[in-house]
């Protein structure tokens, strides 16, 4: 009609136009469907799972709850975003179980393989009586329940001595002075070019984001000098800090402590990060906090490079009361440490090692503790052991030794740490935006940006027919 109305050029380009109104969703459905049910079938083939779980609120203050799972496919172990569901009232455990509890029944997943869960220590979740663990031990009484432990390190990092405490406040101040005001960072930003800064701007700090600490600290620290000079020409009441060498003495160290505490966060993620890897990094910290606090008190700073290059490079010494607040957080944060992550008991032993187990196993029985001795006999698997994940070392001995396989993965499966569900809040952050706040459920969108599971487009496209206009 408007080749004949109007002509062939205006035609063309009303082709171009889509005629439905939901192409673009229509195709995002499809695939996330796609790819939850090759998960679905995944987990329902696995011998065991474990889940990881947290909560929180989006831009349109709707309470959202995201589930990750990890399971046994083809000898190793996977890790995937299992969904995202809108918690339409109240955040309580039985709401929470409910949700969970609705989908595993829907899709068939039996809750008895389930052998742990992962969660923060927020009362909704870990409640005595009515905390979604209480829920969910009454369907599966032998699942384990983990307090994340990047949660857990944040928690023992939050004491400090009050005077590092006041210095860490007043750097915050410095760069929200700079960073609040557009005005400020674009001056400053002119000003980091103008002297050939190595950065150009200052990191802001954010109180839920686990690195910031340390990379505001760090960056704040580096830019100084150019700090001194813009505030030559913008009072502040905190400006004289930056000429106080105590107060730089403090800073210098505290960008040290916060960076190392960021390392061990890092170490704290990844696919094959077991409960043993976590406690093993978590003892090397403690270990490294006491003997930092001994070169401390031997007046040795190499432990902490920035500290060190500023003391060497302005001639100076750490002082007494510096030295004294060092020594005390350090100690201070040993401390919570330890209280937060008590000692492992030895029973995993023969897990970590079997090779090197010394028998009999009490917690195994008669028919488990022969296998761990044909097992430990085993050259060639004593060779994959040394080159392999511990994780993946007994998801493939599931077939020659399964007994002994299911009472070690038991142990391993559980997720240590809750940062898949904070990095999918963050892509979460990114999707439904205040200009798509109306968008409830971001599910779809979600599990085609944070599943590994690629969808099967072949098939995909097979059951589509094509339109011109789309």
């Amino acid at each position: 009609m408007v080749q004949c109305m109007i002509g062939e050029k205006e035609a063309k380009k009303l082709d171009m136009i889509p005629v439905s109104n939901n192409t673009v969703s229509r195709r995002i459905d499809a695939m996330s469907e796609d790819i939850l049910a090759v998960l679905l079938s995944r987990v329902k083939k696995s011998e065991f799972y474990s889940l990881q779980v947290d909560e929180s609120t989006d831009v349109a203050n709707l309470a959202n709850l995201l589930l990750y799972v990890r399971y046994l496919f083809e000898g190793s172990v996977q890790e995937d975003f299992l969904f995202c569901r809108p918690l339409a009232t109240r955040t309580t455990g039985q709401e929470i179980f409910n949700l969970i509890d609705d989908f595993m029944r829907t899709n068939g997943i039996n809750w008895e393989r389930c052998v742990g869960i992962c969660t923060d220590g927020a009362k909704s979740m870990t409640g005595k009586h009515t905390g979604l663990i209480a829920h969910i031990r009454r369907v599966c009484p032998s699942i384990s329940w983990l307090h994340c432990s990047i949660h857990r390190e944040a928690l023992a990092a939050k004491h400090m001595p009050d005077d590092l405490l006041a210095a860490l406040n007043d750097a915050v101040k410095l760069v929200n002075f700079i960073k609040a005001r557009p005005l400020n960072s674009r001056i400053f930003t002119l000003l980091c070019n103008e002297m050939g800064s190595e950065h150009k701007s200052l990191l802001l700090h954010t109180e839920v984001r686990w690195l910031s600490r340390g990379k505001v600290l760090t960056r704040l620290f580096e830019l100084r000098h150019e700090l001194q000079q813009f505030f030559a020409e913008n009072p502040f009441h905190l400006a004289s800090s930056l000429h106080d060498e105590d107060f730089l003495k403090r800073l210098a160290y505290l960008a040290d402590i916060f960076s190392a505490l960021n390392e061990l966060n890092l170490s704290l993620q990844g696919v094959t990060v077991t409960v043993f890897n976590t406690q093993d990094r978590i003892e090397a910290m403690i270990k490294k906090l006491r003997f930092w606090e001994s070169c401390v008190s031997g007046n040795t700073h190499l432990c902490f490079p920035t500290l060190h290059e500023f003391l060497g490079e302005n001639d100076l010494h750490l002082g007494e009361h510096v030295k004294s607040l060092i020594i005390e957080h350090l100690n201070q944060l040993a401390e919570q440490l330890r209280k937060h992550f008590p000692p492992m008991d030895t029973s995993g032993a023969w897990i970590r090692n079997p090779f090197e187990v010394s028998l009999p196993v009490p917690q195994l029985s008669f028919h488990e503790q022969e296998q761990l001795i044909e097992l430990s006999s085993d050259g060639a698997l004593q060779l994959q052991f040394k080159r392999k994940p511990l994780v993946d070392f007994w998801a493939e001995s599931m077939t020659s030794y399964t007994a002994l396989a299911k009472q070690a993965l038991r142990v391993l499966m559980p997720f240590a740490t809750t940062y898949l569900c904070e990095a999918g809040f963050s892509a979460m952050a990114a999707v439904k935006t205040k200009h798509r706040q109306r968008l409830d459920a971001v599910e779809k969108e979600l599990r085609l940006k944070l599943s590994s599971i690629a969808p099967n487009f072949e098939e995909l496209c097979a059951k589509m027919q094509a339109h011109p206009s789309h």
